[in-house]
């Protein structure tokens, strides 16, 4: 136990935060999410949901200035939109937790089948237990100043 850190941040994925260099990128990824199959080092939180691992992890973690968008969430898949699916809530909820935190950083998207290329490219995917459609979002990590 270490303080002012949250209990949801294990020892792993504090060392994988730590191991990480600038423009790697970590994936949160929902319970739905193909993790053993898109993830290089896959952890597993399965009793916690998304938007509260992004809240305990985000102020740890330097978001990269250089892309235009160093969050991005996967967008609704075009069947969804077109059967008139609704926003998904986690969306605004994971915008606010970025927002909070850098100020001058938006949330971008990106499609499904490219959210999938990044996971796989990403440094880890921690896919935790959330139940809630489209509770996935990658981070690209900055530089300490």
């Amino acid at each position: 136990m270490l303080n002012s850190i949250s209990k949801l941040l294990t020892g792993d994925l504090l060392k994988i935060l730590c191991d990480m260099g600038h423009g790697d990128k970590i994936a949160i990824v929902d319970a739905n999410f193909p993790a053993a199959s898109n993830g290089k080092r896959v952890l597993s939180f399965p009793g916690v949901n998304a938007d509260d691992l992004l809240k305990a992890l985000i102020p740890l973690f330097p978001l990269d200035h250089v892309p235009e968008f160093s969050a991005r969430l996967m967008d609704m898949d075009p069947k969804d939109k077109a059967a008139g699916m609704k926003e998904p809530e986690l969306w605004g909820i994971f915008s606010k937790i970025v927002s909070d935190t850098y100020p001058d950083k938006k949330t971008g998207f990106v499609s499904r089948n490219d959210f999938y290329e990044w996971a796989r490219d990403s440094y880890a995917v921690i896919q935790t237990g959330e139940a809630r459609l489209y509770g996935n979002i990658i981070l690209v990590k900055g530089v300490v100043k």
